[in-house]
C-alpha cells in the first residue's frame, strides 16, 4: 500500500512538472507592471523579464533607480515613478499605463514593493508605526492592484502579490507579519473574485533572502531607535540585556537562514507571470519550505513554545 501511495505521489509530481513547463506565447506583446524596481527582487525581475522579451513597466521610487535600470535594459523596458503609499502617485502611474498598453490591456502586475521597518516587540511600537508599514505593504498592494485591475481583466492576465512566509506564521512582533497576513487574505479573495474573468492570481511567499528587507544594519538601527524612545518603565521591564541579545540574535539567525541567491525568488515570479499554468502559491527558500511552513501547520502550543524558547526574555519574565 505504501509503495502504491508513493507511486501515485511521484506520478503527480511528474504530471505537475510537465504541466508547468509550458510558457505563454507572444511575450513581446505582453506588458508587465512591476513595483519596487529600485533594487532587490523587483530590479532583478524587471531585467530578467526584459531579457525574455516581455514589455516591462518598471516602477521605481527614486529617479536614480529609473536611470540605472534604463542603462542596463532594452528599449522595450519603460520606467515610471511610483510611491505606493500615495494614491495620487498610484493613479498617475495607472493612467500612463492605460495609455501605453492600449486595447490589449495589461498582462500582469507584480506587487513587489515593501518595507521591513519599523519592527520590534509590539509594546515598543505606536499605532503610527503600524500605519506607516501597512500603508506600503498592504494598502499599497491593494491600491496598485485595483488601479490596473480593469486592464488586467481585459487581457485575462495575472496578478502576482509578493507576501512572505511570515504571512503564514508570526515569530516576531510588529506590523510586518500583520501586513503580510493581510496580503495573503487579499490574494485569496481576489483569486476567487477574478477566476470567472480568466484572471489568475498568485502569491509569492519567500523565506529569508539577502535584500534591503533583511539588512541587519538597518534592522539593528531600527531596534536601537525604538529602544531609545521607550519610556523608562518599559525599559526596566525588558532590561538592557534583552536589547543586546536581540541584536546578537539578528546576526546569528540571519547568518543561518539568509539565502543570497535572489534568483530563487525571481524564478518563481517569472513562472507566475509567464507559465500557462502558474501555481497559486510559491514558497522559495529552504527555510520557508522546511522550517516556517511546517511550523505554521503545527499546533499553536508547540510553535509558541519553540519561539518562546529561542527568543530573548524580558528582565521581569515569568516564564
Amino acid at each position: 500500500m505504501l509503495l502504491y501511495i508513493l507511486g501515485l505521489v511521484a506520478l503527480w509530481f511528474v504530471y505537475r512538472w510537465c504541466k508547468e513547463l509550458k510558457r505563454v506565447s507572444n511575450k513581446e506583446e505582453k506588458y508587465v507592471y512591476i513595483t519596487g524596481c529600485d533594487s532587490g527582487f523587483g530590479n532583478l525581475l524587471a531585467r530578467h523579464l526584459d531579457k525574455l522579451g516581455f514589455r516591462v513597466i518598471a516602477a521605481c521610487y527614486t529617479e536614480k533607480g529609473e536611470d540605472e535600470l534604463k542603462k542596463i535594459s532594452s528599449d522595450r523596458l519603460t520606467t515610471t515613478h511610483l510611491d505606493v503609499s500615495n494614491s495620487e502617485s498610484v493613479s498617475k502611474a495607472a493612467a500612463a499605463i492605460k495609455t501605453l498598453v492600449g486595447v490589449k490591456g495589461l498582462w500582469a502586475v507584480v506587487n513587489n514593493a515593501g518595507v521591513a521597518v519599523p519592527s520590534g516587540p509590539s509594546d515598543w511600537l505606536t499605532i503610527e508605526d503600524y500605519k506607516s508599514m501597512l500603508t506600503v505593504n498592504l494598502c499599497g498592494v491593494i491600491d496598485v492592484t485595483l488601479s490596473v485591475l480593469p486592464l488586467i481583466k481585459k487581457a485575462k492576465g495575472r496578478v502576482v502579490n509578493v507576501a512572505s512566509v511570515f504571512g503564514r506564521i508570526s515569530p516576531f512582533g510588529g506590523p510586518y507579519c500583520v501586513s503580510k497576513y493581510g496580503v495573503e487574505s487579499f490574494n485569496d479573495s481576489l483569486r476567487l473574485n477574478m477566476a470567472p474573468f480568466g484572471v489568475k492570481v498568485a502569491c509569492i511567499e519567500p523565506g529569508f533572502f539577502k535584500t534591503n528587507v533583511t539588512d541587519t544594519v538597518i534592522l539593528k538601527n531600527n531596534l536601537q531607535r525604538l529602544w531609545d524612545r521607550l519610556p523608562q518603565d518599559v525599559k526596566d521591564d525588558y532590561g538592557k540585556a534583552f536589547l543586546d541579545q536581540g541584536m546578537k540574535g539578528l546576526d546569528d539567525r540571519f547568518k543561518v537562514f539568509t539565502d543570497s541567491d535572489l534568483m530563487k525568488v525571481v524564478g518563481c515570479m517569472e513562472h507566475a507571470v509567464s507559465a500557462v499554468h502558474p501555481r497559486t502559491r510559491y514558497s522559495p527558500g529552504w527555510d520557508a519550505k522546511f522550517l516556517w511552513l511546517p511550523l505554521s501547520y503545527m499546533p499553536t502550543c508547540i510553535s509558541d513554545k519553540l519561539f518562546l524558547k529561542s527568543n530573548p526574555k524580558p528582565q521581569i519574565s515569568v516564564l
